[in-house]
């Protein structure tokens, strides 16, 4: 299955309360970090609500 590497590339300040709680739902802490997840419609959607905040990468295991 494929996963996704996703690295929070520009700050929430200016932006949504509801951007800001995706961006942490996706388990980023602090700005430059990145993680892992499973390629979900879920994970996906939250992708597509802060996608000018992060950057995305697709991987295999």
């Amino acid at each position: 299955m494929a996963r996704l590497r996703i690295t929070w590339k520009k700050s929430t300040i200016g932006y949504e309360q509801d951007q800001r709680r995706t961006i942490k739902a996706l388990g980023l802490r602090r700005l430059h970090q990145t993680v892992a997840h499973q390629d979900t419609p879920a994970i996906r959607g939250m992708i597509r609500k802060v996608r000018h905040l992060v950057q995305v990468e697709e991987f295999e295991d």
